[in-house]
């Protein structure tokens, strides 16, 4: 049971290390990618993207400023909207 553990073992367990972190920012990035593709975006999306509260999103939806599906529970609302409604604030 001399199992001896030299530089070369751990180089390479800091490179494989790396790789996996790599992978997983990778899969991060393309997570965040499918919001910017979906037409119609959950509350917790909308407010990530948004960086809003739930309470300023349910705002919206009662105020009927943007559109939304309610789908089993589950709010919905069309992206589209939400970015126009805020590029609109900005010019004004």
């Amino acid at each position: 049971m001399n199992d001896m553990i030299t530089k070369e073992d751990l180089r390479q367990f800091g490179l494989e290390l790396l790789g996996n972190i790599g992978t997983l920012m990778t899969q991060t990035k393309e997570v965040r990618g499918e919001i910017v593709d979906q037409e119609w975006i959950k509350s917790k999306q909308v407010r990530t993207l948004m960086n809003m509260s739930p309470g300023s999103v349910q705002n919206l939806r009662v105020t009927q400023k943007i559109r939304f599906k309610k789908i089993l529970g589950s709010y919905y609302y069309n992206k589209v909207d939400l970015l126009k409604l805020f590029t609109d604030e900005r010019h004004k």
